[in-house]
C-alpha cells in the first residue's frame, strides 16, 4: 500500500455536511492528531516518510514529540531536551537530528528505536536543520551567524560557514551548490556558494523580518516571506531579480511549494494558512484557510501529499497536528 493510501486509511472520515462546506477548497482539513500534555511554543517539524513518523520540536515543553501517522497518535515523547527548535531525518544515516536553542547542542537519535547515538556541541541558539543530500551532510544554523556543517557518518562538525548574523530559514538548491539564507538581523538574504566558499547578498525589496524560505526548483525561484510588512516575495535563483511580490498573512513561519499543483502554502501565527496559485503576473491567493492563533509552524510532505500544521495548546484548543489534504 502506498504512503498516501496508508495515511488516508488512518484519517477520520468527515461528515457529509463538512464535506459540502469544504467542496472546492484547495486545502481540506482531514483530521486532528492530539499531542497530549504539551505546553508552550511548538517549533519546526521533521518527517521520516518510510516509517510514517512526524517529529515535533516541542520547544516550550523541552521535548520531541514522535507522531505515528499510520495510527494517528503520538508514538512517544522524548524528554530532557533544551528548547528544541529544528529537527530533520537523515535517510543516508537513518538518524534524526534535533537542534537545541537552550544549550546549543544537536542531539542525534537512531532512526529505528530513537535511542541517543550522538551529541554535537555547536554553540548558542542551534536552530534550523537541513539535509544536503548531494554531499551527504547536515547543515544547522546557529549562533550570531553561522551554518555548522556536520558529517552524518561520524556525527561531528566538519566546518562552519560564516554569516553576518543569526540564520533563520535557509534552503539548499537541488544541485547542492548553493545555500540561500534568511538573515533578518542583518536585513539580508545571503547566498553561499558551496563550491567557491563565497557569500553574496540578494536585494530585500524594502521589507524586513524575513524568516521562512522555500525553493521552487522548476521555476528557478527562491520564495521568501517577510513579516514586516507581511509579504511573499519570489526572486530568481540565478540572478536574484524580483519575479513577484504579494501580500500574505501575518507572523509567517513556514512556506512550501506544492510542485504538483503549482501552489504555495504559507502558515502564519495569525491563525491561517494562505494558499497561492501561480498567475500571469506572479501569484494570486486561492484561499485563506483558518487554523488557530499561534499555529505558524507547518510541514508539507509531497510523498504523502499532506500539509501538517502544528497547533499549540490554547484555552479552547488542545495541542495537536492538523492534517490538511490538498485538493483536487
Amino acid at each position: 500500500m502506498s504512503g498516501r493510501a496508508i495515511l488516508l486509511a488512518a484519517c477520520v472520515t468527515w461528515s457529509a455536511g463538512v464535506a459540502a462546506q469544504t467542496a472546492g477548497a484547495p486545502l481540506v482539513l482531514e483530521t486532528k492528531i492530539p499531542l497530549g500534555s504539551v505546553s508552550g511554543r511548538i517549533d519546526h517539524l521533521g518527517i521520516d516518510t518510510k516509517r510514517q513518523r512526524l517529529f515535533v520540536a516541542e520547544l516550550g515543553n523541552n521535548s520531541l514529540g514522535v507522531v505515528d501517522l499510520v495510527a494517528g497518535k503520538v508514538l512517544r515523547r522524548i524528554a530532557g531536551l533544551s528548547e528544541p527548535q529544528g529537527v530533520a531525518y537523515v535517510p543516508s544515516a537513518d538518524s534524526v537530528y534535533v537542534a537545541n536553542a537552550g544549550d546549543g547542542s544537536v542531539r542525534v537519535l537512531r532512526g529505528d528505536d530513537l535511542a541517543p547515538i550522538g551529541r554535537i556541541e555547536l554553540g548558542d541558539d542551534a536552530d534550523n536543520v537541513r539535509v544536503d543530500v548531494q554531499r551527504n551532510r547536515v547543515l544547522v544554523g546557529y549562533g550570531k551567524g553561522a551554518l555548522g556543517i556536520v558529517d552524518p557518518e561520524t556525527r561531528t562538525k566538519a566546518a562552519d560557514i560564516r554569516l553576518k548574523a543569526h540564520p533563520e530559514g535557509f534552503q539548499i538548491d537541488d544541485a547542492g551548490t548553493q545555500v540561500f539564507v534568511n538573515v533578518p538581523d542583518a536585513r539580508e538574504i545571503e547566498v553561499v556558494d558551496l563550491t567557491a566558499e563565497s557569500v553574496r547578498s540578494l536585494p530585500r525589496q524594502g521589507a524586513g523580518s524575513n524568516f521562512p524560505m522555500a525553493i521552487d526548483a522548476e521555476a528557478h525561484r527562491v520564495l521568501v516571506v517577510f513579516r514586516s510588512p507581511p509579504t511573499l516575495t519570489a526572486l530568481d535563483s540565478r540572478d536574484g531579480h524580483l519575479v513577484a511580490k504579494v501580500e500574505t498573512c501575518g507572523d509567517a513561519d513556514d512556506v512550501f511549494v506544492d510542485a504538483k499543483r503549482r501552489r504555495v502554502y504559507v502558515s502564519c501565527g495569525e491563525g491561517v494558512v494562505d494558499v497561492f496559485g501561480e498567475a500571469e503576473a506572479g501569484y494570486r491567493r486561492l484561499a485563506r484557510v483558518p487554523t488557530v492563533s499561534g499555529a505558524r509552524t507547518s510541514l508539507f510532505a509531497p510523498e504523502l501529499d499532506r500539509l501538517f500544521v502544528a497547533v499549540r495548546a490554547r484555552s479552547n484548543e488542545p495541542a495537536g497536528i492538523w492534517v490538511f489534504r490538498p485538493a483536487p
